[in-house]
């Protein structure tokens, strides 16, 4: 199994930016896939981005397409969520998640999550 916490969340105002990271533990080298989730309260998991072993292999839903950019430093064993032009609706709590194989959207195909970390965009 493969071990990950996350960290980086906090309160920032409208038009900044936060970055999360992702640190992973145990595993590593066989979960090379790490998604970036988030899930305001009363609504379902969304998948924001993916990115694979390479950054040639990373993936963004529409909504912070353009705002947000995930990398990876593989020596550190992280991934780095950049999140820049914020707006209110981007506060959630955000997760990061492994898989084996492939990038996915899609919470249902990662098996190992780390407990998240909350960002609040507000005023």
């Amino acid at each position: 199994q493969v071990q990950l916490v996350e960290s980086g969340g906090g309160l920032v105002q409208p038009g900044g930016s936060l970055r999360l990271s992702c640190k992973a533990s145990g595993f590593t080298g066989i979960y090379n896939y790490i998604g970036w989730f988030r899930q305001a309260p009363g609504k379902e998991r969304e998948g924001i981005s993916c990115i694979g072993s390479t950054a040639s292999s990373t993936y963004y839903a529409d909504s912070v397409k353009g705002r947000f950019t995930l990398s990876r430093d593989n020596a550190k064993n992280t991934v780095n969520l950049q999140m820049n032009s914020l707006k209110p609706e981007d506060t959630a709590g955000y997760y990061c998640a492994a898989r084996r194989r492939s990038c996915s959207l899609s919470s249902a195909d990662f098996g190992s999550w780390g407990q998240g970390t909350q960002v609040r965009v507000s005023s």
